[in-house]
């Protein structure tokens, strides 16, 4: 307990200027959060989580119980304010630095990157350490002029090495008491399968990303033959709204408007059908247009329909496909199912649209 600590006067006078100065701390633990989540906010970037905490007397009290000797005054010691953010990727670590480097004002003499650290079991360690302050031209004003004075500790790290410190400690085997070889080389050991994955996560992300540009780049360059169906695929020729000249057309059968709805559920039916390639589904397209078009008009042309949704083009181009190629009743059930959830009434929906589309003109040819 922080009572049972006896410091010398020099450490007192020290607590002394912390409690007078604690609303300071306070004030600039509002500002220093804030300014860093609108900067990543607008940056779109994702992190994990974003924490920060004041040191507390107790905590202050120990810390100069056994160092109290280096510091001259309060304003020496760094870490009273301190903040960490966790990342999910390696290469976000660097990221974020970049951000803390243009908002703030950085004591680089006593800025620490663990990450340089390459003894064996240091990977809980590898955060990457910010002693900041707040930079002049961005906060004028005398109380900002109070708290520049103050400097503050931003750790970085991913959320993997957070773990690894926190289980660390846990264990702890820092602590000074000698642990077993056999439990070293254990720990040591599940230190580099944690480093691995955490390099392994960052090196998929980037190949994830490369596909996703080669994708849109085939796509938009119209070799739809060349691009296998998958969902990344499909999303991006999704994009190119490849139904819009069908569901127009069957829109203005009743000058109806049209409700776009996500159309990722119709993946799995144009698998169901055989498609392997984008260029697949453009020759349905393109081959059934017409068949689709005869089916929505049986569907709306009596009624006094306004407004259609998006998926009806792609749901009669399937109806009709399924329907030219033999599917018949039980392959319009499993359209419904696959669309709308198993229901008995999809078994009765694909009985009347088999018998109705016998009249219809590509029926018939």
């Amino acid at each position: 307990m922080s009572d049972n600590i006896i410091l010398d006067p020099h450490g007192e006078a020290i607590m002394e200027q912390y409690r007078s100065m604690y609303p300071q701390y306070a004030r600039l633990a509002e500002i220093v959060p804030d300014q860093i989540s609108n900067f990543i906010n607008e940056t779109g970037l994702r992190v994990c989580s974003m924490e920060h905490r004041i040191k507390t007397e107790e905590s202050l009290r120990g810390k100069l119980e056994l160092k109290g000797a280096k510091y001259h005054d309060i304003y020496d010691i760094t870490d009273i304010l301190g903040l960490r953010i966790i990342t999910f990727y390696i290469d976000d670590v660097d990221k974020v630095a970049s951000f803390i480097e243009r908002l703030f004002e950085i004591d680089w003499d006593n800025t620490v990157d663990k990450r340089k650290i390459h003894d064996i079991d240091s990977f809980g360690y590898m955060s990457l350490h910010y002693i900041c302050r707040l930079p002049a031209g961005s906060f004028p004003g005398q109380e900002f002029s109070e708290l520049r004075k103050i400097r503050f500790e931003i750790q970085i790290r991913t959320v993997l090495q957070h773990a690894w410190a926190n289980m660390d400690h846990d264990t702890g085997y820092k602590s000074g008491v000698e642990v077993p070889k056999e439990y070293m080389r254990n720990l040591n050991r599940l230190a580099g399968m944690l480093e691995l994955a955490d390099e392994q996560f960052s090196l998929i992300r980037t190949a994830i990303n490369d596909y996703r540009r080669r994708v849109h780049t085939l796509v938009g360059s119209g070799k739809l033959e060349e691009v296998s169906l998958d969902a990344e695929t499909f999303r991006s020729y999704l994009e190119m709204n490849p139904f819009s000249a069908l569901n127009h057309r069957i829109a203005a059968v009743n000058q109806a408007e049209i409700q776009q709805v996500p159309l990722m559920p119709y993946l799995k039916v144009f698998k169901a059908m055989g498609c392997k390639t984008l260029g697949d589904i453009a020759d349905i397209i393109r081959d059934y247009s017409e068949a689709a078009y005869q089916v929505a008009c049986y569907q709306i042309g009596l009624t006094d329909l306004d407004i259609i949704s998006s998926s009806l083009g792609p749901q009669d181009l399937c109806i009709a496909y399924i329907l030219k190629k033999g599917g018949g009743k039980a392959g319009i059930r499993m359209l419904f199912d696959a669309l709308n959830g198993e229901s008995e009434s999809n078994e009765i929906l694909a009985e009347m649209l088999v018998e109705q589309s016998r009249s219809l003109p590509f029926m018939n040819k």
